[in-house]
């Protein structure tokens, strides 16, 4: 019997998942036999471990968070079973630790069709893996699984005389479940709508309460409560708060630096729900008004991310919405006289000499989803370079986010006013079928309503 006191899960999304796995197994080999691990705990001092944080592909196929775990599938051309071998129940470290799942559960509660005790890993798998043609595994993830694979391997082998044959072809299992989490399920897009929610509200609140004189740790305080407040389990990511000069840090992280009036501050922050990321930023005055030359900026790196917005649709590649907004930047730049048209000549040739990247020097986009810079290829099947291969065409479903910038800082040749200026303005955006849906626009972009939020 399953334990009364489990919240309801999602079993039926589980197994479906692990049925797509399966097909595509198919697809290269027939049939063969998976190994996925979740990831191990780490030690952050003598006694005490980081927060636990599953591995994402696992959880993907699972989601089971439990550490010490790891998924076996076998796959032929009719079926697949799944095997789950996990932490035994131990009441005395249950005590110390939390609850555990155990063996005895998992089956109806996970959806799985067998599960051991994790002690009993070593002596399975060799079994598992007997007259196995094809195995599936994370190639050279670790020296430790890879030590275990050969223990599992040899054992295998050692039978040869009797007639068993061990695995002749080794594959990896990232390629093809990395593929799948590209392109979101309805359940997924749901929990990633919801945290985005929770990740905007954060960033409302920390704009509301910003004062000068304020830290930049007392404005993270601020994203914490409100992502665990809304029932975030954790950060998506270490959270950026930089103010003035410290915003054209890109992975800046909060310090103990004095929100000086007059200054901006730039906020990345998200909150992880569920498994999923999200990540938005938004960059606003201090003392709640934008200066002239703050405004100019603001509005040019605005206009840059509409443009990668209207750009982001089906049919297009990655690459254009990064484009699109690489030209509406590099004009800004030209106008306010960051870049020098007469040296220049042109907007092309600012861009073809990449002159623009001084001041903006990173992508538009990045894939999003249960890492925050979300597992799937960027390019294309093809060519044998990989330099060669076509940018990647966007589908319905598949997550992204959106975030042009501009970082300037003090130059001989850059008008003082935009000194120690770091603007970036970033949302997720999902792809649809004629264009994309922002889901993070609960926190307002425009710069007058941004103003509006600080003064109410």
């Amino acid at each position: 019997m399953t334990p009364s006191n489990l919240p309801v899960f999602q079993a039926d999304l589980y197994r479906h998942r692990r049925g797509q796995l399966a097909a595509r197994i198919r697809e290269q080999s027939g049939s063969g036999i998976a190994i996925l691990a979740t990831a191990p705990e780490q030690l952050r001092n003598r006694d005490s471990e980081f927060p636990y944080r599953h591995d994402s592909d696992f959880f993907y196929l699972t989601g089971f968070d439990e550490p010490g775990a790891t998924l076996v599938l076998q796959v032929d051309r009719n079926t697949v079973v799944a095997h789950l071998f996990c932490r035994p129940k131990d009441p005395e470290r249950e005590i110390w630790d939390g609850l555990r799942l155990g063996p005895e559960a998992a089956p109806e509660y996970l959806g799985v069709d067998h599960a051991y005790p994790n002690t009993e890993l070593d002596q399975a798998l060799p079994k598992l893996l007997a007259d196995q043609t094809a195995l599936y595994i994370r190639l050279a993830s670790s020296a430790e699984t890879d030590r275990r694979i050969r223990h599992w391997i040899d054992r295998v082998r050692g039978q040869a005389r009797a007639g068993v044959n061990a695995p002749s072809e080794f594959r990896d299992i990232e390629a093809l479940v990395h593929e799948m989490r590209l392109f979101k399920d309805l359940s997924e897009v749901e929990t990633m709508r919801r945290a985005a929610a929770i990740s905007a509200e954060a960033h409302l609140r920390a704009m509301r309460t910003c004062r000068p004189g304020q830290r930049e740790y007392q404005i993270e305080a601020e994203l914490l409560h409100a992502f665990r407040h809304s029932g975030a389990q954790s950060v998506a990511y270490n959270s950026i708060v930089a103010a003035g000069a410290n915003a054209c840090i890109l992975h800046y992280r909060a310090s103990a630096a004095e929100l000086q009036s007059g200054d901006l501050c730039l906020i990345d922050a998200g909150c992880e729900l569920d498994g999923y990321a999200s990540d938005i930023t938004r960059t606003f005055p201090i003392n709640g008004r934008f200066s002239a030359a703050q405004r100019a900026l603001y509005d040019i790196t605005l206009a840059a991310q509409e443009a990668a917005v209207d750009a982001t649709k089906p049919g297009n590649t990655f690459m254009q919405p990064h484009d699109t907004a690489v030209r509406v930047l590099t004009q800004g730049m030209l106008d306010e006289k960051l870049l020098s048209l007469h040296q220049l000549g042109s907007v092309d040739n600012a861009i073809e000499t990449g002159a623009y990247r001084r001041f903006y020097m990173h992508r538009t986009s990045h894939w999003l989803g249960m890492d925050v810079h979300d597992v799937g290829s960027y390019r294309e099947a093809g060519a044998s370079n990989a330099t060669e291969k076509p940018w990647r065409i966007l589908c319905e479903n598949m997550m992204l986010t959106i975030e042009p910038g501009l970082y300037v800082r003090p130059a001989d040749d850059v008008p003082e006013a935009f000194w120690n200026i770091g603007i970036r303005i970033e949302d997720d955006a999902l792809v649809t079928q004629n264009g994309c849906d922002l889901i993070s626009r609960g926190v307002p972009v425009k710069a007058d309503e941004i103003e509006a939020v600080m003064r109410g």
